[in-house]
């Protein structure tokens, strides 16, 4: 497979530098150490700019081509990889396990970190290409929007990035194998959290209470009627109340109830519908059953949506690296991932890298595949010298 030799010669350094990283796994905003670190590589690497506290503890580094791109090119292509762990108690067991409590780095960051650093140290060092690539190294990808941070603090305009490009492990793709596609590949995230005001009573007399429970109850199946019986059978929606806290007697009915949840769409037109509904409903079943029911809800990630003519030109590059039968076309995700702020902003591309037979992300026992390195790497560096060909 034709992955850049110089990237396998760098590969122990590559993931010495990411086992480093799991070691000292830090949450979204808090990658103080993880940020001094990256930012330090890629001084010694030599890049022409390094720019620290973008969106908090953001790490930019810039490197120009031998040439400045021609005219009407595309001049300057962002690629971003995420830093921030879990707070998931690591079960791996390994010898580089993390060493704080209740953190661990369950969703690869760690390997997306040091893929870029292994393609920022070849890019720095061969500068085979015309124009400026720049490497973006975000905080806070776990429900913190550290993408929107960065992007609000300027990255665009400041590094004047034409396109951006983001990368991220699969764990169930073959190590050495890429899945993507054009158009929507991952999910809107909306946070839905309900309070709910009955009246407390005792179990034996229901009939002068307002069962906040059975409230709660019949809130939970109207709101699956939603995505049953509002929207298109072939469009595709979750709605999915993972809290549901009430009482604490088993014959006292409680006064209050708390479900919190989260909705997962793939066009702005499915989440603005399944949004309005949820309200319809809520005042709905608060009118049926004369209790006051508060909703919160809270717009989150947008849709993932990757631009075709970038999408294909991704591929185009990932099957160079891994082969034509080793890269898919993989269905739609319902997991959401913040780099949909950065798509919004400018064209691009989000592709997986194969991890293999690993756990499931956010899984206590999920560890990167160390053998995707020169994979995912590989990709970094011909996707710029192919978008910027000298």
């Amino acid at each position: 497979m034709p992955i850049v030799n110089r990237v396998a010669d760098l590969q122990p350094d590559i993931q010495a530098w990411r086992r480093d990283i799991h070691q000292h796994p830090e949450l979204g905003y808090d990658e103080h150490r993880t940020a001094a670190f990256v930012a330090e590589r890629l001084r010694e690497f030599g890049c022409d700019e390094v720019a620290t506290g973008l969106g908090g503890t953001g790490v930019v580094g810039v490197i120009r081509g031998r040439k400045p791109a021609g005219k009407g090119d595309v001049r300057t292509i962002g690629l971003r990889a995420d830093m921030d762990a879990l707070p998931i108690e690591e079960a791996t067991g390994l010898p580089y396990a993390s060493k704080a409590s209740g953190k661990m780095h369950a969703c690869g960051h760690d390997g997306h970190t040091a893929m870029l650093l292994g393609a920022a140290r070849y890019l720095a060092e061969t500068r085979n290409f015309a124009g400026d690539a720049i490497v973006i190294f975000q905080p806070a990808e776990e429900g913190g929007a550290g993408a929107a941070a960065m992007i609000k603090d300027g990255l665009f305009e400041r590094f004047a990035i034409d396109q951006v490009y983001g990368m991220h492990n699969g764990p169930g793709i073959p190590v050495g194998s890429f899945a993507t596609r054009p158009g929507p590949i991952m999910a809107s995230t909306d946070a839905v959290n309900i309070h709910i005001e009955g009246r407390g009573g005792h179990a034996a007399r229901p009939h002068l209470s307002i069962d906040s429970v059975m409230v709660g109850a019949q809130l939970i199946t109207a709101l699956q009627s939603i995505v049953a019986r509002s929207v298109d059978p072939l469009e595709s929606a979750v709605i999915s109340i993972c809290e549901f806290h009430a009482g604490n007697a088993r014959n006292v009915i409680p006064q209050t109830a708390e479900l919190k949840g989260t909705v997962r769409t793939l066009t702005p037109e499915v989440r603005a519908l399944v949004g309005k509904r949820v309200r319809e409903v809520v005042e709905g079943v608060a009118r049926l059953t004369g209790a006051r029911i508060d909703l919160e809800y809270v717009p989150g990630y947008p849709v993932v949506v990757n631009h075709a003519a970038q999408t294909d030109f991704a591929i185009g590059v990932a099957k160079e690296i891994a082969g034509t039968g080793n890269v898919a076309e993989m269905p739609p995700m319902m997991g959401g991932e913040d780099f949909a702020f950065m798509l919004e902003k400018r064209p691009g591309a989000f592709i997986f890298c194969g991890n293999g037979d690993s756990a499931g992300l956010h899984h206590p026992a999920y560890n990167f595949d160390d053998n995707a390195i020169v994979f995912g790497t590989s990709y970094w560096i011909k996707l710029v010298e192919n978008t910027l060909a000298a």
